[in-house]
């Protein structure tokens, strides 16, 4: 998820801008000004609506002077500071119980705050805590009094690691559990989640194994202990080859993108070998930069002795919801054309496009460093809207996202991932008899009589996928 600029492009970007001073050597917020206007009327892809000229001393902050800079056509571009990008390239989460959270409302109405996964090894983890569990109490204040008093989220995600909070939980059964939990001061995690293959014994009728990879983002650099987050892509379908999968769920309802060198690995993988050579993603670029306008072929993964690693499928099930997006979004319209595909689940998230990461300070004394996953010296990292993404067919991701047709499904989480859960189900339901199940009753809801109660348990959090700087799609420019 890092990205060194072409030394052409810079040069080109040089010449475009040498009416502009230089950075000066040591970075600063008027630098880093002056650094990004510079890089728009470049990269950007509608550069033609960026000012000619800007105030570099003006008093704002970096984000609001680059918001200023947007398209109003963009909903999509953003940017973050050197820590912040650092820890999601290492997929490091600080203060943390190591679980996300979300509530059933688009299909059940149900308020409740579930956990929506745990991370390996995270205080949640380590509790027993799992998918499916609903909090209802945390140090005595119940669920709804903190959502409508404005104080869930700075009780959940910004807690103390220095002493235990006090949860009570209504697990999977339905039974009470209260519990000590001290938040990590860090949590480590990796992209994939599950790896998995069921059988006859995890679902009736099924006569052959069906693969399950649960995978969160398309990482490409280095976990916090230096281990390749693309190993995980690699091993698990390395258990998938071995056990002799020809069907795969694949499971991409939380995954919001990434690095396009994960993406690409993984169709590679995916793809059967009738699809070899065949176009599956091209980038179309401003006039600027025009001649990068390239098309992304499938071919197959091997090992150094020539073996052939990637999966010979026969079909493919994709689970997806609003957080799928960017290149998530791009591996499905991209392998739909290729081979045969089952989309269950819930629309994407709309994400038709892709961005270059600008760094800043971004002069050689640094690019080294950023090649090399140390992003110490890193300020800012910007992240414009530079191309659009079509399929082979020339087909683009609807900027309302990809719907299911037959398959679509609301989220399942009354249940861990699993034969249980509906979204999952479905897709063994399909292997089996050819068609999906009936949708699940939406009588998961706690239901009340006392107008007053329901008032106040309708207290709903705000959705992650709202945020700004959602949907991650990451391309790179060769030579």
């Amino acid at each position: 998820m890092k990205n060194k600029l072409l030394p052409v492009l810079a040069l080109l970007t040089s010449l475009l801008c040498s009416c502009i001073p230089s950075d000066p050597d040591t970075p600063t917020p008027q630098g880093a000004k002056r650094y990004i206007h510079e890089q728009m009327q470049w990269y950007y892809y509608w550069f033609e609506e960026v000012p000619a000229s800007a105030n570099y001393k003006s008093g704002i902050s970096v984000e609001i002077f680059f918001n200023g800079l947007l398209s109003a056509t963009d909903r999509w571009s953003w940017m973050e500071t050197g820590e912040e990008y650092a820890a999601e390239e290492q997929g490091t989460v600080y203060g943390s119980y190591g679980a996300t959270l979300s509530q059933p409302l688009k299909y059940y109405n149900d308020y409740d705050v579930k956990v929506r996964y745990v991370i390996p090894g995270s205080p949640f983890d380590k509790a027993g805590v799992t998918r499916g569990w609903t909090i209802e109490y945390i140090n005595g204040k119940s669920k709804d009094e903190l959502v409508n008093s404005g104080k869930f989220e700075e009780t959940f995600f910004r807690p103390p690691t220095s002493a235990p909070q006090t949860f009570i939980f209504r697990d999977l059964n339905g039974k009470a559990r209260e519990m000590q939990i001290t938040a990590a001061t860090m949590v480590n995690m990796r992209p994939g989640l599950i790896t998995r293959v069921f059988d006859s014994e995890d679902w009736p009728g099924l006569t052959e194994k069906v693969g399950y990879f649960h995978y969160l983002g398309f990482q490409s650099g280095r976990d916090a202990n230096g281990k390749p987050m693309m190993d995980d892509i690699k091993e698990s379908m390395q258990v998938f080859r071995s056990a002799g999968v020809k069907k795969l769920i694949l499971d991409l309802r939380y995954n919001g993108g990434g690095d396009s060198r994960a993406s690409d690995t993984l169709i590679n993988y995916l793809a059967p070998a009738s699809a070899m050579g065949k176009v599956f993603s091209s980038r179309v670029h401003n006039s600027n930069l025009a001649k990068y306008n390239n098309k992304y072929e499938i071919s197959r993964i091997k090992d150094k002795s020539g073996n052939i690693l990637s999966l010979d499928l026969d079909r493919l099930y994709i689970i997806t919801g609003h957080g799928t997006a960017s290149a998530s979004e791009m591996l499905i319209n991209g392998l739909k054309p290729l081979m045969n595909v089952e989309h269950v689940g819930d629309t994407t998230y709309g994400k038709p496009n892709g961005m270059y990461v600008l760094y800043y300070p971004d002069d050689d004394r640094y690019q080294d460093q950023y090649g090399k996953g140390d992003y110490s010296s890193l300020e800012y990292a910007f992240l414009p809207i530079c191309f659009y993404n079509l399929n082979g067919s020339g087909q683009a991701i609807p900027d309302d996202g990809l719907k299911p047709v037959a398959g679509l499904r609301p989220d399942d989480l009354y249940h861990d991932f699993g034969p249980e859960e509906d979204n999952i189900a479905a897709c063994l339901y399909h292997i089996v008899n050819g068609s999906y199940p009936p949708l699940p009753p939406r009588s998961k809801a706690v239901q009340t009589s006392v107008k007053s109660t329901v008032d106040k348990r309708n207290a709903g959090l705000e959705e992650e996928v709202r945020a700004r700087n959602y949907g991650i799609f990451k391309e790179f420019l060769d030579n």
